[in-house]
């Protein structure tokens, strides 16, 4: 209500780029943003700006494709939860070849919800609602992520104390997590941030290396025994508690699939 207020104050209209860009199954509004920022957008045929809105009418292109009208409202909502291999990239560029959308091979457009790093595997999203995408990763709102991890020194209780209250990293010191030690060499780990391979940074910082790492939990999510390169669509239960965590309520239409 009153971001429409201000909008009819300022006289704005239509809809922010990057927002049009979300609700059409582009990408996330932040990816839109870079995607904007390297020129790669235009608007009846100029290249956009940063916070440019989009009328009625308007012809939006992404790389030279044409983007279609805003249909966010009556769209089938995608979720899925992808079992990502060892060598595949958690990114939405053809450039690179073992790059997660053609690995998946969706037919409706899909991204990735973050990164998991190309030597790393475990459950990450692909969707299709950048607004879901954008909650589940934003750090203030601290979603728990779980790990297994294997290391190529044995797990001290000198090293869980250390992971647990912190490690300087990247020029900041990393949140408190919870570890569990499970095996000599191995132990769980709940992140509830996302820096940049922050796992393996924080075990290289403590004299370690990692050796394995796989994501077993987002948020209420579980990989269970899906299989290794398969994918499924998240259950009405486990979309409708995604809702909750992240406060919003849905205006999609859902639907079930998996592969195998």
């Amino acid at each position: 209500m009153e971001k429409k207020k201000k909008e009819k104050e300022t006289g704005q209209a239509g809809v922010r780029l990057n927002k049009y860009l979300s609700d059409a199954g582009v990408c996330s509004r932040r990816q839109a943003d870079g995607m904007v920022e390297a020129g790669r957008v235009t608007v009846d045929g100029v290249t956009a700006v940063l916070g440019q809105r989009v009328e009625v009418g308007q012809s939006v292109c992404v790389d030279g494709k044409p983007v279609g009208e805003r249909t966010g409202k009556h769209r089938r909502r995608i979720v899925l939860a992808v079992n990502k291999p060892r060598g595949i990239v958690c990114t939405t560029q053809k450039k690179e070849k073992d790059n997660i959308v053609d690995f998946i091979g969706y037919p409706e457009r899909i991204y990735p919800v973050g990164r998991l790093d190309k030597d790393s595997e475990g459950l990450i999203f692909m969707t299709n609602d950048g607004e879901l995408m954008d909650e589940i990763l934003r750090a203030r709102n601290g979603h728990e992520k779980e790990y297994e991890v294997r290391i190529n020194r044995p797990v001290s209780d000198a090293f869980v104390r250390r992971m647990e209250a912190g490690v300087p990293i990247l020029d900041t010191v990393t949140r408190p997590c919870k570890i569990k030690k499970t095996g000599t060499f191995t132990f769980r780990i709940i992140l509830t941030q996302g820096l940049n391979r922050q796992i393996r940074r924080m075990c290289e910082a403590l004299g370690c290396r990692v050796v394995k790492l796989r994501r077993v939990r987002v948020m209420n999510v579980v990989l269970g025994d899906l299989p290794t390169g398969s994918y499924r669509e998240l259950s009405r239960q486990e979309l409708s508690e995604l809702e909750r965590l992240t406060g919003r309520r849905t205006r999609w239409k859902n639907s079930k699939e998996s592969r195998s």
